[in-house]
């Protein structure tokens, strides 16, 4: 059986709804909310590399309006939050998106003597793959394991990308309707605020 399709505007319409907790709705709205953001730790063209990045990694083609997924990254950096654990091989976060992401524009340079803004689509791409795979050059990746950096990096923009409330609506997520009474736990036992499959 295929998922339930949500019609857009679903889990809006829920955080209006008695069915969320009033701290989820905040949460929620926040990031629906949340202006342009403007970069607090990293400088400009840094933020830049981090947005062109995440751009090739959490495409976006079909919004009018991409979900911020780097901006969470600057934010927390800036706050100095963390997970409140990390490889022991990785350096603190800070550290590691300066080499990491200095890193990535010295690979660019190295493979097609550009920086990694300068490159086309499928350049940057290739880049990427370089990283992920393990092979990238760059002198960064003696200081940092580029392994690491780049699973902990893709794990943090996916997690600012389903996050948010635009995100969840497209793969059918209601679970933020957190107030308790989900009482149909078996398999395509719909609740009704689920909206049932076309």
């Amino acid at each position: 059986m295929s998922a339930p399709v949500y019609p857009s505007g679903t889990v809006r319409a829920l955080l209006a709804t008695n069915l969320v907790t009033d701290a989820t709705r905040a949460a929620l709205q926040a990031r629906l909310d949340a202006p342009v953001h403007e970069p607090e730790f990293f400088e400009p063209q840094t933020y830049a590399l981090l947005q062109a990045v995440a751009a090739r990694l959490i495409p976006q083609p079909d919004r009018a309006e991409p979900i911020d997924v780097a901006g969470g990254i600057d934010k927390r950096l800036a706050e100095g939050k963390a997970d409140g654990w990390r490889y022991n091989a990785m350096p603190p976060d800070r550290e590691a998106y300066r080499l990491g992401l200095g890193g990535i524009n010295q690979a660019a340079q190295a493979l097609h003597q550009q920086p990694f803004l300068a490159l086309t689509e499928p350049q940057q791409d290739a880049v990427l793959e370089a990283v992920a795979a393990g092979t990238a050059p760059g002198e960064n990746w003696q200081q940092l394991p580029i392994g690491r950096f780049f699973e902990e990096m893709l794990a943090e923009l996916t997690e600012n990308y389903y996050s948010h409330p635009l995100a969840q609506e497209e793969i059918g997520y209601v679970g933020m309707a957190d107030v308790p009474g989900w009482t149909h736990i078996q398999p395509n036992d719909l609740e009704p605020r689920e909206p049932k499959a076309d």
